[in-house]
This record gives structure tokens, C-alpha cells and sequence, in this order.
């Protein structure tokens, strides 16, 4: 697939960007447990870019029921985030890895509920196909989510967790997405020039149950 003018821009602003473009939490000076997500981007039609979102089964101890980038903690020994990213997003949905070509790394972000340090990897999706959950019981579903939809500013609300904390959210593709994947597509957003104004002003909605 021949990749779209908008895609190498993109990749230079995300290789400049600082950790406190995308968070206000600093890691710690002890660190945390390495993990990466897969940031994977394709466009089937020009001018219609699109991103992998998956969403976590209702079950899980952890994250239940919440969208996220494909992604998990590195493996002992395992030390590259997009060897990390790579694996789980085939152990997730399938993904081959022989169609994926890692472009840059986002800055390691702390999260500090989890106690994560997750790098971010973007990729560009050269040969899309079929992806689907491999195991009910971890991932409930997966999308690849149109970059048209998330600007939509009908699509765009605010979110407050029980815990008081508001964030931005997105409501697309059956989803509610927010929290650490929504701050990282509200920055990717602006990097890439598709930002559209919206209402932030609105009051938060509770999330969904």
C-alpha cells in the first residue's frame, strides 16, 4: 500500500514531540513495568485514514470493557517496545507482523494507576487484513476506527471516572474511548492536522457501566 502524503509529515512531528505533549505525569525515578501499545494506522481510500482500536473484554481483572491500542507489558528478557507491541497485538487480534512497518517511537509515558511505562509504537499498516479477537475471555472486539470519525465534534465528549478525574473521550464504532488511549489519538489528532474545534466546554458524562 502506498503510503499517503499526510503519513511522513505525521511521523516527523510524533520523532519531536516531548513526553509533556501527550501527559503532565512524570515518571517516577525508580521507573515502572515496561509495556508498549501498537499505534497501527491504514487508509483503504484516500483521505480516509483509519486507526486499530481494540476493546477489552467486560470480564478482565483489569481495564474491563475499555478500548484500548492493542499492547501489553514486555515479556521477561524482552527489552524493544515494538518487539513487545508486535506480540501482543498478534497474541490480541492476529495481527501479522509481516504486514506492519514500525515508523518512530512515542515518548514512554507513565500510568500511574497501573504502574506502567508504556511506550507507544507507530506504524504504518502496509498490507491490512482480517483481525479479529483470539481469545473471547481478553479482547471482546476489535475496530479500525476512521480518523474522520474521531474529529467529528459530534463524536467527541468529555468523561468523568468515579474517581473525579475528567478527560477527553471519543464515542465512535459502538465505543466510549478515554483515558490514556484518548489523550494519545487527542495529540496524534492535532500532529496530524485532522483536529476540528469542539465543544469543551460541555459538561462531563459519567462512563458508561
Amino acid at each position: 500500500m502506498t503510503r499517503p502524503d499526510w503519513w511522513g509529515p505525521l511521523c516527523e512531528r510524533v520523532a519531536a514531540a516531548r513526553t509533556e505533549d501527550f501527559t503532565r505525569m512524570v515518571t517516577p525515578p525508580e521507573g515502572g513495568r515496561p509495556s508498549a501499545v501498537l499505534i497501527l494506522m491504514a487508509e483503504d481510500r484516500p483521505g480516509d485514514p483509519d486507526v486499530l482500536v481494540l476493546q477489552r473484554a467486560a470480564a478482565m481483572r483489569n481495564h474491563a470493557g475499555q478500548p484500548a491500542f492493542p499492547g501489553g507489558a514486555a515479556d521477561p528478557g524482552e527489552t524493544d517496545p515494538v518487539d513487545t507491541a508486535l506480540r501482543e497485538a498478534t497474541e490480541e487480534v492476529g495481527l501479522d507482523p509481516t504486514s506492519v512497518e514500525v515508523e518512530t517511537l512515542l515518548p514512554p509515558l507513565w500510568i500511574p494507576v497501573s504502574g506502567f511505562v508504556v511506550t507507544p509504537v507507530l506504524a504504518w499498516w502496509r498490507a491490512p487484513h482480517p483481525v479479529a479477537p483470539v481469545d473471547a475471555a481478553e479482547v471482546a472486539s476489535v475496530a479500525r476506527v476512521r480518523i474522520a470519525d474521531l474529529v467529528d465534534p459530534a463524536n467527541r465528549i468529555r468523561v468523568r471516572h468515579p474517581s473525579g478525574w475528567i478527560g477527553p473521550a471519543f464515542r465512535t464504532d459502538g465505543m466510549v474511548i478515554w483515558g490514556f488511549t484518548a489523550g494519545i489519538l487527542s495529540v496524534l489528532l492535532k500532529l496530524g492536522g485532522w483536529d476540528r474545534p469542539w465543544d469543551t466546554a460541555a459538561p462531563p458524562e459519567p462512563l458508561p457501566a
